[in-house]
């Protein structure tokens, strides 16, 4: 029997489904994304609002950037699905809540969702406790990266076709990763059907980013070496797109995320505004 203190969710994940609630609950309508599900499933202490990685101030950027990803995401694959894609993978899933909140687009697609086994196990069972079950369109895919298991496998195991286009999706992943590890990835993704479209988000060098910011990525680096996940790679976007090109992705594109804050930010008028340094990789196979 799987020890139940392993089945559970990162820190990381925790944090940013409660900055996606914070959102929702603390700036002002009209709101980028609407995810309190995310808190449903965490279901923390009534005091989570008082957390010092909460200070509703202090991380006011960081949670418009999280929604802003999302967003991004979210439209991205509604899009796709338009053109008659019928797949979406989501590498590193953590506590996405797509599948409850937009089931009128995903039960369209096949949804296959890959995280580490205990991550999976305490979703599933948070998901069944809430009402919300497991569709037959959603596939929680275990999948054991620090034995080396091989996300590729399990994901043809769990039903995905590699012959049919796909949209995959990998967000606030990279930076844990080594260079080879990406470019690995990378290769296999280059390798989809045609018509398939991958996003990736990628850190910058702190020189690349703005100054106001780089107090809360030092901050954000540390916790992560704290917690035993440091961040290894950090990417500038030509360094980027060199690699994807190299891998074989020869439609390539950096889509800033100066981009991201001008499409969901530029009308608002209590200031909210994404923090800079996560940019994302685009492309289209």
């Amino acid at each position: 029997m799987r020890d139940e203190v392993t089945e559970r969710p990162d820190n990381t994940a925790v944090r940013c489904a409660l900055w996606r609630a914070m959102h929702v609950r603390l700036d002002a309508a009209p709101h980028v994304l609407e995810d309190e599900v995310g808190l449903q499933l965490v279901a923390p202490a009534a005091d989570w609002p008082l957390r010092p990685d909460m200070d509703p101030e202090a991380t006011s950027p960081f949670r418009a950037a999280m929604v802003a990803r999302a967003r991004f995401i979210e439209d991205l694959v509604a899009h796709q699905v338009e053109l008659g894609v019928t797949q979406y993978v989501i590498l590193g899933a953590g506590l996405d809540t797509f599948a409850q909140r937009r089931p009128e687009v995903a039960s369209r697609l096949q949804l296959f969702e890959v995280d580490q086994p205990g991550t999976q196990a305490w979703k599933h069972r948070r998901l069944v406790e809430l009402g919300y079950g497991i569709p037959e369109w959603l596939h929680l895919v275990p999948v054991d990266f620090e034995t080396g298991e091989s996300w590729w496998e399990q994901l043809a195991a769990a039903g995905f076709d590699p012959r049919r286009p796909a949209v995959i999706v990998s967000t606030g992943v990279s930076m844990y990763l080594t260079e080879d590890a990406t470019a690995a990835t990378l290769r296999q993704i280059a390798a989809l059907a045609p018509d398939s479209t991958f996003a990736m988000t990628f850190l910058l060098p702190a020189g690349l980013i703005d100054e106001s910011d780089r107090s809360g990525l030092q901050a954000s680096k540390e916790g992560a070496q704290a917690a035993g996940t440091p961040f290894v790679s950090f990417y500038a976007p030509q360094d980027m797109l060199a690699l994807a090109r190299e891998a074989g992705l020869k439609d390539a594109r950096h889509v800033s995320g100066a981009v991201l804050a001008e499409r969901y930010f530029a009308d608002r008028t209590d200031g909210l505004h994404p923090s800079s340094g996560e940019d994302f990789l685009l492309a289209t196979l």
